[in-house]
């Protein structure tokens, strides 16, 4: 009964670690497909696409600052549009929440 409980703790624990690279695993595989292409790979904007939409340098802590998690929650999951109600970034979809949630903190690991 004893090593079963250990062998079960142990396996709780292997999950709970592997939990958090799994998201960025996941992170990492949605943004290559669904942002890289105007974000870039590194989130500078320095892209075809990025340059002609004027794309926000994603590694700048100084731009960072100015939007908060819920926002950027927000604009992967609706997108944004510009005061002319034009769309400036598509939604992302078919996205769970914990993928929003990764793909957050994947944008803020990109802050240098």
């Amino acid at each position: 009964m004893k090593i079963s409980y250990r062998i079960s703790v142990i396996s709780l624990g292997f999950a709970v670690s592997a939990t958090p690279s799994l998201y960025a695993a996941n992170a990492a595989t949605l943004w290559k497909k669904d942002c890289a292409s105007c974000h870039g790979d590194d989130g500078r904007g320095d892209t075809k696409a990025g340059r002609k939409l004027y794309i926000n340098d994603l590694t700048d802590a100084s731009l960072q600052a100015k939007f908060t998690d819920e926002e950027a929650a927000k604009s992967i999951k609706f997108g944004l549009k510009d005061a002319k109600d034009k769309v400036i970034m598509n939604a992302i979809s078919g996205v769970s929440d914990d993928d929003v949630k990764s793909l957050v903190a994947y944008v803020r690991s990109l802050k240098k």
